[in-house]
């Protein structure tokens, strides 16, 4: 007998494809570059495209830690230089599959836990695994418009990674698998 899954469950799981198809696609179209374009600094929060895609890296390492209850290394919210834009899309696609996992497993008893945890900038923090993983979907939804943006500076006019696209072009076929 399967256990039902909830509209939670299959909400989260949603929105962690969602967030493993919009990174996935917006590295694609980053990694048709040149490195000299990835790395340019640009007049934006995070100075250049690879340092945008780390700073999303770098939030799920550190919630990552936090969901498992343990400390991290970061003392801001990116690291001083970005890595190598390859090194930062592997890094990611492997963070995003364990955040997709993590949406299949948890029940909804966990899914409404309390994580409590100190932010990086300072303070405290309490957000259910819930809230946790919907942020990191909003979270890297906010910085890939900043990605888009610098790309349409180069001009390179990447795919679109909008939710409404992915629910039309991805969904149905991973919702059919599931």
């Amino acid at each position: 007998m399967t256990d039902a899954v909830s509209q939670n469950q299959k909400l989260v799981r949603k929105m962690a494809h969602y967030m493993v198809w919009a990174n996935d696609v917006v590295m694609g179209e980053i990694a048709k570059l040149p490195d000299a374009e990835i790395m340019k600094q640009r007049v934006a929060l995070f100075g250049s495209i690879a340092h945008t895609m780390n700073h999303i890296l770098v939030v799920e390492f550190i919630f990552q830690a936090h969901l498992e209850g343990r400390s991290h290394p970061y003392t801001k919210r990116n690291t001083e230089s970005s890595p190598p834009f390859a090194e930062v899309r592997s890094e990611l696609k492997r963070m995003d599959q364990y955040f997709l996992d993590l949406a299949y497993r948890w029940t909804d008893e966990e899914l409404d836990e309390v994580i409590e945890f100190t932010y990086v900038g300072g303070g405290e923090g309490a957000m259910t695994r819930m809230e946790i993983l919907l942020h990191l979907v909003n979270h890297a939804t906010y910085h890939r418009g900043f990605v888009s943006d610098m790309l349409f500076e180069i001009p390179f006019q990447g795919a679109s990674n909008d939710f409404s696209v992915f629910l039309r072009d991805a969904w149905p076929a991973i919702e059919a698998k599931a």
